[in-house]
């Protein structure tokens, strides 16, 4: 009689760890230098902004000669930064709230109601977000002097409100089209009218995409120069029109204090995103569909 052989299976994982690891590819290898490469040069230019900002003097040599915070207690007294970074967070505001009440319910209509021209008004609101602010800017700043709105808080949120509408409602129509039209019209059927069926039903669906859309366009709002500055006057210029104007003054404020100046802006701008962030990340939000 045999006495039967038992054999010992080999563990997946050890049989995993003899596997041979894959080799890069070239174009692995190149993207990720390039990626790295971009990301020590962004970080160095953002470095060197935040020591110019805290140096005393810095001219030949890799490090500056002396450290102060006196540059940010100049840069905060400085005539009109502090009605800067208010009028910056006032466009901020008030921009993003009015392209969402505006852009949802128009992305909305363009997802759901197929009518002649629909393409043509799509097509035309992909320009604004694709081309370079500077081409219709100087046509935006003569209509708001022509109408009297020239140099006012109103002129600045309507110019830089012309990008992001169209760039709510193009996030927001593909959202909406994930949205089975079965679930608008159960709630139909349950009496609910068109205000409850948009309030009760589409937006809590829908918050994915109103998030995503809401962070990129304060992200627009707060980057924003040329709309600004051809229509901003000393009391309504945001924060990157005050510091685009002290740099390109010859006699203007040094280096160091334009740089504390600069460190402002960026830390408003890290400010909104991180609350932003909080409470939805975006690219998360664009790559999960929405509710059926």
């Amino acid at each position: 009689m045999t006495t039967p052989t038992l054999t010992t299976p080999v563990a997946p994982a050890a049989a995993a760890l003899k596997r041979p690891r894959p080799r890069p590819t070239v174009t692995a290898v190149v993207t990720w230098l390039l990626a790295g490469l971009f990301a020590a040069t962004l970080l160095a230019v953002l470095v060197s902004v935040v020591v110019t900002s805290l140096s005393t003097t810095w001219s030949g040599s890799w490090l500056p000669s002396g450290y102060t915070w006196s540059w940010f207690t100049q840069a905060w007294h400085q005539p009109g930064l502090a009605t800067s970074i208010g009028v910056t967070f006032e466009v901020a505001f008030a921009d993003v709230v009015l392209a969402l009440l505006i852009g949802v319910p128009a992305g909305y209509v363009l997802a759901r109601k197929k009518f002649p021209g629909r393409s043509a008004i799509m097509l035309f609101a992909l320009f604004p977000v694709i081309l370079p602010p500077l081409t219709y800017a100087v046509q935006l700043a003569a209509l708001m002097y022509r109408i009297g709105l020239g140099g006012t808080l109103t002129a600045v949120i309507l110019v830089n409100l012309v990008p992001i509408l169209p760039l709510v409602i193009l996030i927001t129509v593909p959202f909406v089209e994930q949205i089975s039209p079965d679930v608008e019209n159960a709630a139909k059927v349950f009496g609910a009218d068109n205000l409850r069926l948009f309030t009760r039903v589409l937006v809590p669906l829908l918050t994915p995409g109103i998030v995503a859309a809401g962070v990129l366009s304060l992200v627009r709002v707060l980057g924003s120069f040329e709309l600004t500055f051809f229509v901003s006057s000393a009391r309504t210029q945001t924060l990157v029109v005050a510091i685009f104007g002290a740099l390109s003054d010859p006699g203007g404020p040094p280096a160091a204090l334009t740089a504390a100046m600069t460190v402002f802006y960026m830390a408003i701008a890290l400010l909104g995103l991180a609350i932003s962030l909080r409470f939805s990340n975006p690219a998360q939000a664009l790559s999960q569909p929405a509710a059926h």
